[in-house]
């Protein structure tokens, strides 16, 4: 998988557009990324494998597409979406980094509490989607621990014993959470939410890439946002004095860590298990 002058060229057919230049920017273990500059404007692709992958730009397209239509962050525009052979392709907006403004972690709570406010009768999502190269579920539930331990948690820890990590007495680690969860109405969430996955615009707002979107427990945007930090305290304070969060918020963080913490079991290994087996053993 690479930017061939087969695929430039079939690039440059579909955009109706010489491309000038092509460098390569970071894109993570998933995909590659490079930077087009054709004579009119620059552009993002990225590139992955469709056998390994499918389905994944098609998802992440349709999670910007969803973050755009609540008019709160800025999102990259989606120019194509599509395949050259093995190879799958998403051709992105560049969006040119700033320097934060001096308001940014105001302006980043207050956003995050309005797309929050973007609801549905159901949890879930219309399709599923994927959480870094995993695929995630999103089959429909009508209550928040439903949602978040038959789409979320099972079939992590059911992945996570295929790896050859084990976890006892999980029924009696489910009964309780299910008490923990706050009965909220499903939010908007990114799905993703750690530093890298923001950038900042032109104007020094916030602007968020490489979503895996549901409607969905809104604590678990929060819980992933404190998991690794890079996320000013500020934030939190202004979201919470536009969108209040249930009461003993800051305790049950663990709980929707745990998801992620699953994922980064599943994908890195061990590193991640005894802090996995630490949560679950804390709630039974």
């Amino acid at each position: 998988m690479m930017l061939s002058k087969k695929l430039l060229f079939h690039l440059e057919e579909l955009l109706s557009e010489s491309i000038v230049s092509s460098v390569p920017l970071s894109g993570g273990d998933i995909n590659e990324v490079y930077l087009l500059q054709t004579h009119q404007r620059k552009l993002v692709v990225k590139l992955n494998s469709i056998s390994k992958f499918p389905g994944m730009f098609e998802a992440e397209a349709k999670g910007l597409q969803i973050l755009k239509k609540t008019t709160t962050f800025t999102v990259p525009e989606i120019i194509l979406v599509g395949a050259f052979y093995d190879t799958a392709f998403l051709i992105l907006e560049y969006i040119a980094s700033d320097h934060k403004s001096d308001d940014f972690w105001s302006v980043f709570g207050k956003k995050l509490a309005m797309l929050h406010q973007n609801s549905s009768s159901i949890f879930g999502f219309e399709k599923d989607n994927y959480i870094g190269s995993l695929p995630q579920y999103n089959s429909t539930c009508d209550s928040a621990y439903e949602f978040y331990i038959t789409q979320r948690l099972q079939p992590q820890f059911r992945l996570a014993k295929q790896n050859g990590f084990t976890f006892s007495d999980l029924d009696t680690f489910y009964q309780v959470i299910q008490n923990e969860i706050p009965e909220e109405k499903p939010s908007l969430i990114h799905g993703d939410l750690w530093s890298g996955n923001y950038m900042i615009d032109k104007n020094g707002f916030p602007c968020l890439i490489d979503p895996a979107v549901a409607y969905a427990p809104r604590e678990m945007d929060i819980g992933m946002m404190h998991l690794f930090g890079g996320f000013d305290s500020t934030l939190f304070q202004v979201y919470n004095e536009n969108f209040p969060l249930a009461d003993n918020w800051k305790e049950r963080l663990p709980i929707w860590q745990l998801y992620y913490l699953l994922v980064h079991l599943n994908l890195f290994g061990s590193s991640y298990y005894n802090r996995v087996k630490e949560i679950v053993e804390s709630y039974k």
